[in-house]
């Protein structure tokens, strides 16, 4: 079957219109848009910014206290799993939210394929000419422009060329299973929907637990108290992080049909702010999956009801969006940013207060060059090439 959304469950499923979707459970119309996500996408892009930015690796370290530097790896250690699992459970979310009634399969790779290769394309090979070649086997930088490398259980494989990278291999698995899962989601009586998020939230739970019963955890990956295998099974296989996709369609498909209990955006934030603290206190691969998983989805579902209703919110401001917007360019950008100052440096290391500052600085030409990288070729490569051009000129609407 081409055409991938089903009419549904009775008024579960109503027809959408061009500036919005009606629905049983919210009622009314409701946006295509979601701008509290977006600028929430920034926030989860930053949080892999701060982890990469600790990592002790001789390529990325700037603090020359040993003891600041290792205090500084342990507290934003959480902070880049908990992003990559936003990211994530996001993806199934807004790919939910904006599902077209009658779109084909076709029409929705191809709509993936140029908001997300075009820019992978650049960054990695900008890595490769700034610092990937000199260490880089061709064959694995082969591996990484076909998002092929999270199929190779080695640490040093998936994470090559431009390391952040890898989490779009997995995005590629879940957009082709993408039309499958959002049948099943819309087949799926609103009622039932309930024991499939929590067997998704069971997925990633059981995901480390099985890991650790399974395997030996030495010797360890640089990262963290866990085996390759271990780490590479738990964190990175395509497979098992289709759990986290997966609650993402399941979770949108409950909070359009009126089946989702918000608590709130303020009391999800600050339970998701909770497990970053209680990440420190788990075993390791718990605190990389599994702890936030709940939380996020609570705020990603608060903030969806939140801009359904037209509430205020802190991340729905122009700067916000903006930066929401330019966040899938930064999220590729800044580890090269971070590897490129490293290599201009040289092997100097620096005081706290100077190491925070260059950082910053770091940080503000991975904002401008994401700004550059979306308006030069994210932007026009979606508006010339998301739609066969006979249909462009027939429906000329936004892509959502």
């Amino acid at each position: 079957m081409d055409t991938f959304l089903s009419t549904g469950q009775g008024d579960a499923q109503s027809a959408r219109t061009p500036t919005g979707k009606s629905t049983g459970g919210l009622g009314g119309l409701l946006p295509e848009r979601l701008p509290s996500l977006t600028g929430l996408r920034f926030i989860a892009a930053f949080m892999v910014f701060l982890y990469h930015s600790s990592l002790r690796a001789p390529y990325l370290r700037l603090i020359g206290d040993n003891k600041t530097a290792a205090d500084w790896f342990t507290l934003a250690q959480p902070t880049g799993g908990l992003g990559v699992t936003f990211f994530f459970v996001l993806s199934g979310f807004v790919l939910t939210w904006s599902a077209r009634k009658g779109d084909t399969n076709r029409a929705f790779w191809r709509r993936r394929f140029v908001k997300i290769y075009p820019n992978y394309v650049v960054t990695w090979l900008l890595a490769m000419i700034l610092f990937a070649a000199a260490s880089t086997p061709a064959w694995k930088a082969i591996l990484n422009l076909f998002m092929l490398q999270v199929w190779v259980p080695e640490f040093n494989t998936h994470f090559s060329v431009d390391s952040p990278s890898w989490s779009l291999g997995a995005e590629a698995v879940f957009y082709a299973c993408f039309p499958l899962l959002l049948m099943l989601a819309q087949r799926t009586s609103p009622d039932r929907l309930k024991y499939w998020i929590a067997g998704t939230i069971a997925g990633v739970i059981a995901a480390p637990l099985v890991a650790y019963l399974a395997f030996s955890s030495t010797p360890a990956v640089a990262v963290g108290a866990a085996s390759e295998i271990q780490y590479y099974l738990v964190y990175v296989n395509p497979i098992i992080r289709v759990f986290d996709f997966a609650l993402g369609i399941f979770l949108a498909q409950a909070v359009l049909t009126g089946r989702w209990r918000d608590i709130g955006m303020l009391w999800s934030g600050l339970l998701l702010i909770g497990t970053i603290v209680l990440a420190e206190f788990v075993p390791f691969l718990y605190g990389q999956r599994a702890v936030a998983i709940i939380p996020i989805a609570m705020l990603i579902a608060a903030a969806a009801m939140r801009d359904s209703r037209g509430g205020f919110t802190l991340f729905r401001n122009r700067a916000m969006v903006w930066l929401g917007n330019i966040s899938f360019a930064f999220y590729l950008l800044h580890f090269i940013v971070l590897r490129a100052g490293r290599s201009i440096l040289g092997t100097q290391l620096f005081s706290t207060p100077v190491a925070v500052a260059v950082l910053v600085v770091e940080l503000l030409v991975s904002v401008a060059l994401s700004g550059l990288l979306y308006a030069l070729v994210e932007q026009p490569m979606v508006r010339r090439w998301s739609r066969r051009r006979e249909a462009a000129a027939v429906a000329p609407s936004p892509v959502p």
